[in-house]
């Protein structure tokens, strides 16, 4: 009875023992299976968000889809193909300057500083016009878009007057707005209308507001700044007048000072 009962327990054990292998084998067939289902989940998703990310990166920019827009809304004020000239003076005016500028070129904002308010008088009184070319590269050396976004509100100021436009790009040079070359503040519209806030024609216009922050002159920009690059201008700020660009007396460099502009415009005036 003992031995009968034994074999039967050692039975029964075995039993327990098999079951609970097959049990085992299950569960860690289930968790397998599991692993498996996850990591090909994460891998699909690791893929589809690298897939993703490479979509995004390919996908061009604002100012790359501005670049290659086929209807340019130029502001008033302008002539010529997609509005790219910008004659800024009085028709009787029998000279004109042209005047090559980056608005985040600090050679550019020591020239308005110091002679600006000579060439504006000087316009004003019809001693020549200005024809402004209005440069982005800037933007490419140092990975921004300050010169971009600054030059679609200068349009936006054209739009409201002549007399806007010299005002305002006097202010975006001036020694209070003007940033460091390696600071991007033009970037922000913010910084744009609240150097815009300090011209008496722009300060509280809806309309100017409205063009900066929709963009609206954007594609103008891009426009102008191809046609700088056609010019064959290869720095800022560059001065010519009759084709004949303006140095300072004894050098290369672009006249800086009233004195330097004054001798290098007057014999070309034929003065």
């Amino acid at each position: 009875m003992s031995a009968r009962n034994n074999h039967a327990n050692k039975a029964a054990a075995r039993e327990r023992l098999r079951a609970e292998r097959e049990a085992r084998a299950k569960k860690d067939r289930v968790r397998r299976q599991l692993v498996v289902g996850v990591s090909a989940v994460a891998v699909l998703a690791a893929a589809g968000g690298i897939g993703y990310a490479v979509v995004q990166a390919n996908q061009p920019t604002a100012w790359e889809t501005a670049a290659d827009a086929r209807t340019v809304t130029a502001p008033k004020n302008t002539e010529g193909e997609n509005g790219t000239t910008v004659v800024v003076g009085k028709a009787s005016a029998k000279k004109t300057l042209e005047l090559y500028e980056d608005s985040r070129c600090p050679v550019c904002a020591t020239f308005e500083q110091s002679v600006g308010s000579t060439v504006e008088k000087d316009v004003e009184a019809g001693k020549y016009k200005v024809k402004y070319v209005g440069a982005t590269f800037i933007d490419d050396m140092d990975r921004g878009e300050g010169s971009k976004n600054a030059l679609s509100a200068l349009g936006a100021a054209l739009d409201v007057s002549p007399e806007a436009f010299l005002k305002y790009k006097a202010a975006l040079y001036s020694a209070q707005w003007h940033p460091e070359e390696s600071e991007d503040k033009f970037a922000k519209d913010s910084y744009l209308l609240e150097v815009a806030d300090t011209v008496p024609a722009l300060k509280d216009n809806a309309a100017f507001r409205k063009h900066v922050e929709d963009g609206t002159f954007d594609a103008w920009a891009m426009k102008m700044s191809k046609a700088f690059d056609d010019s064959g201008v290869t720095g800022t700020p560059t001065l010519r007048m009759d084709g004949k660009t303006l140095t300072a007396q004894g050098s290369q460099n672009p006249p800086l000072t009233v004195e330097e502009f004054n001798a290098a415009l007057t014999p070309v005036l034929g003065g």
